[in-house]
């Protein structure tokens, strides 16, 4: 009965996943929508200060879509491990992608199309190898796990770690390294899933009609969050004005999940029963996902297409002929002019000899 109770909140856990990815991923091609519809109005856009947008159905329509997609993605950790809930974040990526190729007119290149390929095997391969974590169905259960060495020594690191980049680290080398505000944004998530964990366990628990609100740890779990979330805000936002969205969002999503990852292991134990197949295949999962979200963003402004590609191929083929050909062409007409040398060359021999001169020796 626990079996079968296990694997049905592991498909909950799944679906909702995956709908927060598609909400998300719509909610930006509807705001995107809205904000081009006041473009072609003449109303003052955002970037210039406007606020016409609160006027926008569409706009509210990606805005509901994307509040939408956080409550399902936080539901998500409630029934399922987060070791498979983080790592399907990244579908929302795609799913914005291939949409806006089809209702923004916005191409999407051959690397970009692999990149979507990539993602979709890797959250497969994921999904089927995704550990089963070991069962915490109550706050107390909850308290027990975070009051485990292992995860106290993991979560004291952590905000040593945040400390020093926010208050050493962050003001001299912020705004030139990339790493530093990802690093503070990163760590401190693993610690804000770990408490939308938890909230979520505590939220099954009230529906069942338990005491949750007398419990500290609920209170103690949304004062985390809310600071956790505030900060993980806070410098992602400045992340993402100094330096480019293509190179922050690739480099966020590999370390932020890596960060989850660990945190998860410790604090639940998923891999301790994990048979060694089910481990490589995570990883080639969690990889795979990783280099197709590089390509999806890395290269998005190269205009390179299948429909390049035989030209290109033909162009390095004349290339590669024409470079042979000249060669050999070449080689052809010292071979035909060589005779001709060695008769000048004999020439000048035989008149130096009949002159008597030495040079010729």
């Amino acid at each position: 009965m626990s079996q079968t109770r296990g694997r049905y909140d592991f498909c909950i856990g799944l679906v909702l996943a995956m709908s927060s990815s598609i909400f998300i991923g719509g909610s930006f091609i509807l705001k995107k929508k809205g904000l081009l519809r006041l473009a072609r109005k003449g109303s003052m856009r955002a970037g210039q200060g406007g606020h016409a947008y609160l006027k926008e159905w569409l706009w509210w329509a990606g805005l509901l879509s994307m509040g939408a997609g956080e409550v399902a993605n936080f539901a998500a950790y409630a029934f399922a491990p987060a070791t498979l809930v983080t790592p399907l974040g990244a579908l929302s990526v795609l799913v914005s992608a291939i949409l806006s190729s089809f209702f923004l007119n916005e191409k999407l290149n051959l690397h970009g199309k692999i990149g979507c390929l990539l993602s979709i095997l890797g959250s497969t391969v994921m999904v089927i190898h995704a550990p089963q974590e070991e069962e915490v169905e109550t706050l107390d259960e909850m308290s027990h796990k975070l009051g485990d060495p292992g995860f106290v020594v993991f979560a004291t690191l952590v905000v040593i770690v945040s400390l020093i980049l926010i208050c050493v680290v962050g003001p001299r080398h912020g705004q030139t390294n990339i790493l530093v505000y990802i690093t503070i944004c990163s760590v401190i998530g693993a610690l804000s899933v770990s408490c939308v964990k938890g909230l979520g366990i505590a939220i099954k628990e009230l529906f069942a009609g338990k005491p949750v609100l007398k419990h500290p740890l609920s209170w103690i779990l949304l004062l985390s969050l809310t600071v956790c979330v505030s900060t993980q805000i806070n410098y992602l936002n400045r992340a993402l004005d100094i330096f480019n969205t293509s190179i922050v969002t690739p480099i966020y999503y590999v370390i932020f999940t890596t960060s989850v990852l660990t945190c998860s292991a410790i604090l639940f134990k998923e891999w301790q029963h994990m048979a060694a197949d089910d481990i490589i295949g995570t990883f080639s999962g969690f990889l795979t996902i990783i280099v197709g979200i590089f390509l999806l963003h890395a290269f998005k402004d190269v205009n390179f297409t299948l429909a390049n590609l035989p030209l290109s191929l033909r162009k390095d083929d004349r290339t590669a002929n024409g470079t042979l050909l000249s060669t050999y062409d070449g080689f052809n007409d010292d071979e035909e002019n060589s005779p001709c040398l060695g008769e000048m060359q004999s020439t000048e021999s035989l008149s130096a000899r009949r002159n008597g001169s030495l040079s010729a020796f």
